[in-house]
């Protein structure tokens, strides 16, 4: 876990940064703005959501399992899901709506099986929106949770990786690849030449797509699992917020779904439609 890379230990100031480059975005980039507003609106939910979970963990410390925490964490959620229901995109409103009224038995259960992996057809956007907090607050404390770990995904939460950036480091020959976890915000590096996903290394196997209207950005696909992870060049822009700035190229991963690859992570934007540039 060594390897882990966190910009920030605090898990409300995180998110609000996050905020903060959402908002930019939104202003300079007209064609993404919508989805850049929600994600801007979501990142303040979730950082009064951390601080919320900081604060029962001062209380009385968190364990890192789930199935022990879930219960002091499930009243903490009403503000998001009201959030989600009331201001966010249709889709994501319908399923919030739906939620809303439900008992702690059952938000306890909803929250266990995305957490265990039992995610069943269709992604469980909500879930981890309102589990991410819990994870970067986590994370904060050098707590690891108790979720079973694979190659290619996050070495502290298990988390997926739902985005990658390609940074420039002293000493290193080129740019280094990271992968950015979709659950507790962190990064890891990875091999430039492997696929997170099957771990296919034949590099022939293993191509790139790019765009003039996005340059920064590029699809890093596998021909063997036919997945793939979109990746930010900060070499280009060194202000990105890899998983923000995804959001501003969205037609790109319509693209990609047009030509038969799936994305090992949704983004932030998820299975939420969007207008798109």
């Amino acid at each position: 876990m060594s390897d882990l890379r966190r910009a920030d230990r605090s898990a409300g100031t995180a998110f609000l940064r996050r905020a903060e480059r959402a908002e930019a975005l939104a202003d300079s980039s007209p064609t993404a703005a919508e989805p850049l507003q929600f994600a801007a609106s979501l990142y303040r939910a979730q950082a009064r959501l951390a601080t919320r979970i900081a604060a029962l963990h001062a209380e009385q410390p968190l364990s890192g399992r789930l199935h022990a925490d879930v219960d002091r964490l499930v009243p903490c959620h009403a503000e998001l899901l009201r959030f989600a229901a009331t201001e966010g995109p249709r889709g994501l409103a319908v399923q919030a709506q739906e939620r809303v009224p439900d008992t702690p038995s059952v938000a306890r259960s909803r929250l266990l099986l995305w957490w265990n992996g039992s995610r069943g057809k269709t992604e469980d956007y909500l879930s981890r929106a309102l589990l991410r907090p819990y994870a970067e607050v986590l994370a904060g404390l050098a707590l690891p949770p108790d979720r079973p770990h694979r190659t290619g995904y996050c070495p502290f939460c298990a988390g997926a990786p739902s985005i990658a950036a390609r940074r420039s480091e002293p000493g290193a020959d080129g740019a280094v690849r990271l992968l950015g976890c979709a659950l507790c915000g962190g990064e890891w590096t990875f091999s430039r030449i492997r696929c997170p996903c099957c771990g296919e290394a034949d590099p022939q196997k293993l191509p790139s797509f790019a765009t003039e209207t996005h340059p920064a950005v590029r699809i890093e696909a596998c021909e063997v699992c036919r997945r793939y992870v979109k990746s930010i060049d900060l070499t280009v822009d060194g202000r990105a917020v890899p998983e923000v700035d995804d959001l501003a190229s969205l037609s790109m991963d319509l693209w990609a779904s047009r030509e038969g690859f799936e994305r090992i992570e949704p983004g932030l934007a998820g299975e939420i439609s969007f207008p798109l540039d």
